[in-house]
Formats: structure tokens, C-alpha cells, sequence
């Protein structure tokens, strides 16, 4: 028995995930991986930062949360959309995501929650088919919404504002694309 790289862009983000917590990959090359705070669309490194955010995690507990969820669905997405379609659904989801963040709030983000949540709301559309909507997405959603909005009273370290960025652009592709390929 033989171990098959089954999903090459979610296993891809992943083992980048961890190269990024575990290697001091930042302090060496004295690159900074969160998101840009500010619009700068005149720097080289604005554009890199739109998505590196995303590798980059804050502790273990931060990493392993995102990576539970995105290689338990992921594989599943890629299986479904493909592997090129789920990597464009990933980098739209980071590039929106810090721009809306950049120019809403002017604060940097780190993690892949964004991408984790575009990925759950995506795959409840599993099943989905012209004029009817899933059970399982109007579920997902309030749920979803309904936590991240409770979740705004906290006061944390958490982008709630990635989260329902990342659900929306998910329930998008779901809507647009549906069962197809």
C-alpha cells in the first residue's frame, strides 16, 4: 500500500502552513506575512501579502483549528471542483478578504480561517441543483451567521469580518457554480 498525494492544493496550503509556524521563515527573510493594514497598490510586497496572510498562524491551537476543518473538507472540494477551480476559489477568497480588511478596518490579518469557512459554506452545496436550495446550506448559514455575529461582542484576537468574507465568497461559488465542474 502506497501514500497518494490525493489533494495537491489543500495538502499544498497545509504543508506551507506548517513550514511558516514551525520554520522562522519571517524573522529570517524579514518579510512580514500578515495581511497589508493599508492599500499600497504602488509596493511589490502589498500583492504578496494579499496572500501570504493565509500560511501564516499565530500559535498551533490557531493552525491545527484551520487545518482540521480544511483538510477534513478540502479534499472533498478539490475532488468535486477540481483541483485549479478550488486553488482560484482559495486565492480570490484571500485577495478579497485583505483587500475589504485593508480598506474597512486598516488592520492586518493572519490565518487561513477565511479559506476554511469559504470551504464550509462551499460544501454545502454538495448537492446542489437549479431552482432548489440545500437544507444543509440554509442550516450552515444561520448557524454560521448566527455564531459570527454573537462572536462580535467578544473581545479578541479574532477576525470574525475574515470569517463571513470567506463564508459568502463560499455560498457564492456555490450558488454560481453548483454541481458543475
Amino acid at each position: 500500500m502506497k501514500i497518494k498525494y490525493n489533494a495537491p492544493v489543500v495538502l499544498t496550503y497545509a504543508l506551507l502552513s506548517l513550514a511558516c509556524l514551525t520554520l522562522p521563515v519571517a524573522k529570517s527573510t524579514g518579510f512580514n506575512f500578515a495581511s497589508p493594514s493599508q492599500l499600497a497598490f504602488t509596493t511589490p510586497e502589498f500583492y504578496l501579502r494579499l496572500v501570504s496572510y493565509v500560511f501564516a498562524h499565530a500559535n498551533w491551537p490557531h493552525l491545527m483549528g484551520n487545518l482540521v476543518i480544511i483538510l477534513l473538507v478540502g479534499p472533498l472540494l478539490e475532488d468535486k471542483h477540481r483541483s485549479w477551480k478550488l486553488f482560484e476559489m482559495m486565492l480570490v477568497t484571500s485577495v478579497a478578504t485583505a483587500l475589504l480588511n485593508a480598506f474597512l478596518f486598516h488592520a492586518s490579518l493572519i490565518g487561513g480561517s477565511g479559506l476554511a469557512f469559504m470551504m464550509i459554506l462551499l460544501s454545502s452545496f454538495s448537492n446542489f441543483s437549479a431552482r432548489e436550495i440545500p437544507l444543509t446550506f440554509i442550516l450552515v448559514a444561520v448557524i454560521f451567521i448566527g455564531s459570527e455575529v454573537v462572536s462580535i461582542l467578544k473581545i479578541d484576537q479574532v477576525s470574525q469580518f475574515s470569517h463571513l468574507v470567506g463564508g459568502c465568497i463560499g455560498a457564492a461559488y456555490g450558488f454560481i457554480r453548483g454541481g458543475r465542474r
